[in-house]
């Protein structure tokens, strides 16, 4: 059964960041249209910070608990808090393992969406990032196959969830003073979202061993 170094991990959060900062302008200008316009602009500068701190080497969990550290105390609005509270309990499921195996991995994914699921007022359906979150927990844990096979099916959720926020109306945050006029428009936290479940499926997939 394939499984998933916890040592070494920090490659894996550090191409999430690669991948936040690469977008900032595209999340920036999906959340122009219905927010404040600043969702890729705060992620990309703690998602930054938290690459700058962070070695290959370090274990996965150990990278996560540096992101959320980052995320919750050094960025702005209200994202830092739910992906750094999705990101340190997603660390403290899997921080005690050497190895992560398909089970361990499902711990992983539910502990974080429990911990946005916490800490926000937010729930599915509402146009917000549990909209991809959910599904590409729910999707894991279904998939009949092995590690693999979950991840793979992990992504393709995350990224239907993500497109189906385009025919939502906002009911949490600024966008929901919009009413029906936020529809037609990708949310920027679920698009985030379906960016770093998509780099934790295809990194973890090229590292299973």
């Amino acid at each position: 059964m394939a499984t998933l170094k916890n040592a070494g991990g920090g490659a894996i959060v550090r191409r999430m960041a690669d991948t936040i900062v690469e977008n900032r302008g595209y999340l920036s200008e999906i959340d122009g249209k219905i927010g404040d316009g600043d969702h890729g602009n705060n992620m990309a500068k703690g998602f930054g910070r938290a690459r700058d701190r962070i070695a290959d080497t370090d274990t996965l969990s150990g990278a996560m608990h540096t992101l959320a550290d980052v995320l919750m105390g050094e960025i702005g609005g209200s994202m830092g808090p739910l992906y750094g509270m999705m990101f340190d309990d997603m660390a403290s499921a899997v921080e005690t393992l050497e190895r992560i195996d398909r089970a361990a991995f499902g711990r992983m994914l539910k502990a974080g969406q429990e911990g946005v699921m916490a800490i926000g007022e937010a729930k599915r359906g509402d146009k917000s990032l549990l909209d991809a979150l959910i599904p590409a927990v729910e999707a894991f844990e279904a998939d009949p196959g092995e590690l693999s096979s979950a991840l793979a099916a992990m992504k393709a959720a995350a990224e239907r969830g993500r497109d189906e926020t385009r025919d939502m109306v906002s009911r949490i945050g600024r966008s929901s003073r919009l009413g029906e006029r936020s529809r037609g428009v990708l949310d920027a936290g679920a698009t985030s979202c379906c960016m770093i479940l998509s780099v934790l499926a295809d990194e973890t997939r090229a590292r299973l061993a």
